[in-house]
């Protein structure tokens, strides 16, 4: 068997019939938690970033990319979510389809994604809640020596996960409300300011990066093809859409919560696609009054809805937003806590991390172990790193993860035709394919530093594989 053994769905199916973790959420807590970890930084600040950078006013297209591309992906998850329902979610897939080996790869990319995630969210909010509160910079600032305010932010929020999962749902859930009622107050005012002109040209005319182009930053595909390195153009749309592909990572999420739902063949698919059609429409509309409201050149990186609303005069709306992106944040890094500590839990209980990490606390029947562990990593890179240009780290992590999930749907149709699916991907084995290969081009889409540090991560991660995972492997010892 070796590192292609596979773990059998019908051991999957037991244990989530079995398992130690309580079934506590209903299809309603599953879209709180989606659009909780959705919505965050692509609304507040990565679509006026790509809008000036890479995009201009069509950033609301690559937004429409994106959703196209992860609404595929989503197809793929909600058929695997409602037929082998489990915590672990694409890293269960792929053992059970693909192998051990694979399983790793994508359960350690999904700990990329969820920690570096989290960690530069809470450095987002350490820096908005400085805005609105008027905090010292020093230590509440993206430039501060030790960010005490990412640290803080954590350590509370590893608190409200570990207590339970329904204290987490439905702290989350309240976070979720103001959030959206941020950005629907945007859309219904800022919609008045919109100018025709600050639309066109909708794509701008494609120009040379300029005297700061370099190999390492300039996108795969490019670089492959010996192509001038350039900005704008339909090739920035296509770049922006690789970059704001992070905005919609997060519904992956939801396959975790497997053995802590009610219902899960039916509530999961609801909760998966509700989520992210809900957050897609919100993430284009934005964007479009964003661009309407000020020219892509004038966009302030640092705050740009903010920024837009003070040019005209509605210096109001910028502490409701700044009160927006605070929450918003918040619940973002709330889910991506909880995610760490399922996949976590998943890849201990099955050897391949230390086995203690596949327990979960006997009061509050949560993986307080793993979560904790993660919670530390995660503060302390807060605290000291000044995280930039690893939101393009985080989307190659969930992009290769939703690779392997496509593939898991024809590969579990063949080999398991008679289990049941209460969601079926359409056309598949077609439209899984196409999943495949537009996750795979958004992925040439990034620049080559971001592959080189993805290679060093995977090769890390094999490293540990061959030297603990692969010896202690449960399927290895029976």
């Amino acid at each position: 068997m070796g590192i292609m053994r596979t773990l059998d769905v019908d051991t999957v199916l037991a244990r989530q019939e079995t398992g130690d973790l309580k079934r506590r959420l209903r299809g309603r807590d599953l879209v709180g938690f989606g659009v909780g970890i959705i919505i965050g930084t692509g609304i507040f600040t990565l679509a006026g970033v790509e809008a000036k950078t890479h995009a201009g006013p069509a950033v609301t297209l690559s937004f429409v990319i994106g959703a196209v591309v992860a609404g595929l992906a989503a197809l793929c998850y909600a058929e695997l979510a409602s037929s082998v329902p489990t915590a672990g979610s694409a890293y269960t897939y792929a053992f059970a389809t693909l192998g051990e080996v694979f399983a790793w790869i994508i359960g350690w990319d999904l700990l990329l994604e969820f920690a570096l995630g989290a960690a530069v969210v809470s450095r987002g909010w350490s820096g908005y809640l400085a805005n609105l509160l008027g905090l010292p910079p020093q230590w509440f600032g993206e430039d501060a020596t030790v960010n005490i305010g990412a640290v803080l932010i954590i350590a509370v929020l590893t608190v409200v996960a570990v207590a339970g999962i329904k204290q987490s749902s439905l702290f989350t859930n309240v976070l979720v409300v103001v959030k959206v009622a941020v950005c629907l107050l945007i859309l219904g005012i800022g919609i008045f300011f919109v100018k025709g002109s600050n639309l066109t040209p909708f794509i701008p005319p494609s120009r040379p990066a300029g005297e700061d182009a370099d190999v390492l930053h300039q996108p795969v595909v490019e670089a492959g093809l010996g192509l001038e390195q350039s900005a704008f153009g339909l090739a920035g749309v296509l770049t922006a859409a690789a970059i704001v592909f992070f905005a919609y990572t997060g519904f992956e999420a939801l396959a975790n919560l497997g053995e802590e739902t009610r219902n899960p063949r039916k509530d999961l698919r609801v909760g998966i696609l509700g989520a992210l059609g809900i957050c897609a429409l919100l993430y284009i509309g934005v964007s479009l009054v964003l661009t309407g409201m000020v020219p892509f050149t004038d966009i302030d990186e640092g705050a740009p809805l903010a920024d837009a609303f003070d040019s005209v005069g509605m210096h109001w709306i910028s502490a409701l937003i700044s009160l927006g992106a605070v929450t918003g944040l918040t619940s973002v890094m709330m889910v991506e806590l909880v995610t760490i500590g399922r996949i976590g839990f998943a890849m201990g209980r099955d050897g391949l991390l230390p086995k203690k990490l596949g327990t979960v606390h006997p009061r509050w029947g949560t993986p307080h172990r793993v979560t904790i562990i993660g919670a530390v990593l995660i503060a302390l890179l807060a605290a000291f790193v000044p995280i930039t240009e690893l939101s393009d780290m985080v989307s190659i992590g969930a992009l290769s993860a939703m690779i392997i999930v496509a593939i898991a749907v024809p590969v579990l149709r063949r080999k398991r035709p008679d289990l049941q699916r209460p969601f079926t991907v359409p056309f598949s084995p077609v439209l899984p394919i196409v999943a495949a290969l537009a996750c795979l081009y958004l992925m040439l889409n990034l620049d080559v530093l971001t592959w080189i540090r993805f290679a060093a991560w995977l090769a890390l991660g094999l490293l540990i594989y061959f030297a603990y995972g692969r010896r202690h492997s449960r399927l290895r010892e029976k």
